[in-house]
């Protein structure tokens, strides 16, 4: 999602990747809007979680996690999310910056609600990626916790 849901599934059926590519970008018309998370996560949970998320389903929700509604209804609809899928995984392409700190009311109110919490910027990351969905599953928790810790080890 952009500002608002947009369905690009039929659009990704094409063998043609550069076709597919474009008609996603023609149906996705509202780029550079501000992201309104809580808002399209709510419309997601009502229209397509009980259709696309049974069986154990692992989401991966790609975002910065800067919501231009400051959050508003952001914590009830990730828990709502959270609660329909096996895992939950953020992808956030500015965990790339040395020091990052998820401060944003939007972040803070997604973070007790994700699984893992996990950059996505480069080939690199992507690769981790695929081991990570690739391995056993590990019990639930809060990516908050276990990212704060990843981080003091670090440090």
């Amino acid at each position: 999602f952009g500002t608002r849901l947009t369905n690009i599934t039929r659009y990704l059926r094409h063998r043609d990747v550069d076709l597919a590519l474009d008609r996603v970008a023609e149906a996705v018309t509202d780029w550079s809007g501000g992201t309104r998370i809580g808002h399209a996560l709510c419309e997601f949970n009502r229209l397509w979680s009980r259709r696309l998320l049974g069986q154990g389903a692992i989401v991966l929700l790609i975002t910065d996690g800067l919501d231009r509604d400051a959050g508003a209804g952001l914590a009830h609809e990730m828990d709502r999310l959270h609660r329909s899928c096996r895992r939950l995984i953020w992808l956030n392409p500015l965990l790339r910056y040395e020091g990052f700190e998820p401060r944003s009311l939007g972040m803070k109110a997604m973070m007790p609600y994700v699984d893992e919490f996990r950059p996505v910027h480069n080939l690199e990351s992507l690769e981790t990626l695929i081991e990570v969905l690739s391995a056993p599953a590990t019990q639930r928790g809060t990516a908050a916790l276990r990212w704060r810790a990843n981080e003091e080890r670090a440090a």
